[in-house]
């Protein structure tokens, strides 16, 4: 039998301890998005944070991370966007109350005759065929044919 060669692949991109990090942050003021993220890895272990603005008035932050121990885990928390100003009354000055012109006399309504509706009239159409037709039956015999039964020889 022919010796059999092993012949070891490897790949020369494969990083054993792979590292990177990376962050954005989106403020776009005419759609209204809002987002950011921040995620870093070095080796297996991997943590990061995204905060997002939902449509509550509220930004919701993630803190995450994720190792071969662990696996994924996250914490979710929700904070306001803004910081709303107090609320403080504002103080209305009192208006009186008078008529400005006079008020004309209220006219009082005719009355008005109750509606009168007549009975529906109406006329029945002739129909569309005076008389039907009589049946008609016919009968006929039934073609027949007679054929030579065919001979049997004898060999």
């Amino acid at each position: 039998a022919a010796p059999q060669v092993l012949a070891k692949v490897s790949d020369a991109t494969y990083d054993p301890n792979p590292q990177y990090s990376f962050a954005y942050d989106v403020q776009d003021s005419l759609t209204g998005d809002s987002k950011s993220q921040i995620e870093s890895r070095n080796g297996d272990i991997v943590q990061g944070q995204y905060s997002v603005a939902d449509p509550d008035g509220t930004r919701r932050i993630v803190d995450y991370t994720a190792d071969p121990i662990n696996g994924f885990n996250a914490v979710v928390r929700k904070a306001p966007l803004a910081v709303a100003a107090p609320v403080v009354a504002r103080a209305v000055a009192p208006v009186a109350a008078a008529p400005i012109a006079p008020v004309a006399p209220v006219v009082a309504a005719r009355a008005v005759a109750a509606p009168f509706y007549a009975q529906p009239a109406y006329a029945r159409a002739a129909p569309l065929i005076s008389a039907p037709a009589p049946l008609a039956y016919s009968a006929y015999p039934a073609p027949v044919a007679r054929l030579a039964s065919p001979l049997n020889y004898v060999v």
